[in-house]
């Protein structure tokens, strides 16, 4: 059975195209799971869990496939199917690596579907180990404008008042202090740098932009490189997610409009020059034309003054979502 990871720098449209291949008769696709990275590290590869161990991460896992993973945690709600999917795997060799690709397995048949899909962005950083650890799996990596990521970005803290309902206080707070026009303008950097390192047939990029020009034309390239059939109806998905504007649920289909929405307005000169300085090779490389902008001195100044303290707070309210801090903060800013 394939497997299909949906991946790309956060806010690069990975949820939209886990959407599209929901669509798909063949495909099920997950919310974010964030196994790597956040339940699994490369220390875990040849782990071998106890029996208790095992069913713990699998009820999480089950826990996290039914309600989000900003859900509340009832993992025991889940522990008789977690037991019988641990029973599946022969025994003693029980590791996390098996453990995910049971339930994914599990949860795609039992959701009537073939092909499981995860589409956590994250997993961007984890590529050369996912494809070490399945073979047979497959990648889409997204790839949009980092300016559009940035704007993107800098109003994810609204998702609460714009039909988030996962968005917790919490949440809203960190989306707030994570942003950074330095600090997303790496990230894209190192998300960018990671599907580069990995040159594999099995990894397919698609720019964010071409899907909402001719998203016939880019879905029926994703299906052909997936050997998955092409349909229209594949895009018909719903209009909910975007942080510049509210849900809309009973709209379905593609929104051309929130191509380069940077260019409308929503980032000053210094941003936007933060993100173009430092992102310079590889919106060349993919053809992301800069503007030319005189930038203020003193608000540069001001960011860099902010950005230890930012980064500092935006570190500790992310603590609890990395399982190795060494690997997580090497993988992202490397």
């Amino acid at each position: 059975m394939p497997f299909i990871f949906v991946v790309g720098n956060s806010r690069s449209g990975t949820t939209m195209m886990g959407r599209i291949l929901n669509n798909h008769a063949l495909v099920h696709t997950f919310p974010e799971l964030h196994f790597f990275e956040q339940l699994w590290s490369g220390k875990d590869k040849d782990k071998i869990l106890e029996i208790d161990e095992a069913e713990q991460l699998a009820a999480r896992l089950l826990n996290i496939s039914a309600s989000g993973y900003f859900a509340k945690k009832e993992p025991e709600k889940y522990t008789g199917e977690a037991k019988e999917i641990i029973g599946s795997i022969p025994a003693p060799a029980i590791t996390s690596l098996k453990i995910f690709a049971a339930v994914i397995q599990h949860e795609a048949i039992k959701h009537g579907k073939q092909y499981p899909c995860d589409q956590t962005p994250q997993n961007v950083f984890y590529i050369r180990e996912i494809l070490e650890a399945y073979p047979n799996a497959y990648f889409i990596n997204m790839v949009r404008d980092p300016r559009d990521v940035l704007l993107s970005q800098k109003r994810k803290w609204k998702r609460r008042f714009l039909g988030g309902s996962h968005a917790t206080w919490y949440e809203t707070i960190r989306a707030w202090t994570n942003y950074h026009p330095l600090t997303i303008s790496k990230l894209w950097n190192s998300a960018i740098r990671a599907r580069e390192l990995v040159k594999d047939r099995r990894v397919m990029s698609v720019q964010f932009e071409s899907l909402l020009k001719d998203p016939d034309k880019a879905i029926e390239g994703i299906c052909f490189f997936l050997q998955l059939s092409y349909s229209p109806q594949l895009k018909e998905v719903p209009q909910v997610g975007s942080s510049s504007g509210m849900d809309k649920k009973e709209v379905k289909g593609i929104n051309s409009d929130r191509s380069q929405s940077w260019g409308k307005g929503g980032l000053s000169e210094t941003e936007i020059w933060f993100c173009q300085k430092s992102c310079k090779k590889y919106m060349q490389e993919l053809g992301y034309e800069p503007v030319k902008i005189s930038p203020n001195p003193i608000i540069i100044a001001f960011y860099y003054l902010i950005f230890p303290v930012k980064l500092g707070f935006a570190f500790l309210l992310n603590l609890h979502r990395m399982k190795n801090i060494v690997e997580t903060v090497r993988k992202r800013m490397g």
